[in-house]
């Protein structure tokens, strides 16, 4: 379901079942003449467009001016570049509002710069320490001070392990997490990133742009191919029934 389209009703049934709710996280940064701007985002979105046919879920619209940054190429290659700390308090303002709606089962995904997924880059962190604060906030407005060290909350460890704590209300998480890209290659609009959008989105692939890239990181480029793309493609889907089944 996308949130945008859906009825009171719809939202308070979503509430009650604890359906996931789904914020694709991107950017618009160069990917090669070969590419569109928006592959991180799309990565995001296509996934989910073919996740939802077979899971119920609730897809936020998608957040796509992170912290792209100008590491690349500069904005004349069409980077649009929003920093990080300015995005850090709309988002603990998005994930707030979602909690007070009800929601206590959100999750963030993000594709760009996932690499360093563990460290963390821009715009993930941006999202992570929102939810975090967000969650902090809703609590302390909610249950007062000292509400984790209150009778009620007793049982935390015990919620923790079971992965039902506050602080599993709202997660951010990569994409494409360590398992996938040991078996498939992660790179910036290479063979891998070409193939995905290949296999989800090929209206944002144009072969014959290949040769004007001058580019290190374009340079495998050439030999993607939508059946690399949908390999991919499965890894993602499989982690993602795990993650939110």
């Amino acid at each position: 379901m996308r949130y945008e389209m859906m009825l009171p009703h719809q939202i308070r049934a979503a509430i009650a079942a604890n359906t996931p709710v789904i914020l694709p996280l991107g950017v618009l940064e160069y990917h090669g003449e070969h590419m569109a701007v928006g592959m991180d985002t799309l990565a995001v979105t296509r996934i989910f467009d073919r996740l939802e046919q077979e899971m119920d879920l609730v897809i936020l619209p998608p957040f796509a001016y992170g912290a792209a940054s100008h590491a690349v190429r500069g904005p004349e290659g069409g980077t649009l570049h929003v920093d990080a700390g300015r995005i850090a308090p709309l988002a603990e303002e998005m994930f707030h509002s979602l909690l007070r709606i009800g929601f206590r089962n959100i999750h963030g995904f993000v594709h760009h710069q996932t690499e360093n997924f563990v460290a963390g880059m821009p715009t993930d962190l941006a999202f992570r320490f929102a939810g975090r604060q967000a969650v902090f906030r809703f609590l302390e407005a909610e249950r007062g001070e000292g509400w984790w060290g209150s009778g009620q909350m007793q049982d935390y460890y015990d919620q923790h392990e079971a992965g039902t704590d506050p602080f599993n209300w709202v997660r951010v998480h990569p994409l494409m997490d360590e398992g996938i890209t040991a078996r498939y290659p992660f790179d910036h609009a290479g063979i891998g990133e070409t193939s995905l959008m290949l296999a989800l989105a090929p209206d944002a692939v144009d072969r014959d742009r290949l040769a004007e890239n001058d580019t290190w990181y374009t340079e495998s480029a050439v030999e993607a191919t939508a059946e690399l793309g949908e390999q991919g493609c499965a890894m993602i889907m499989e982690r993602l029934r795990r993650l939110l089944g």
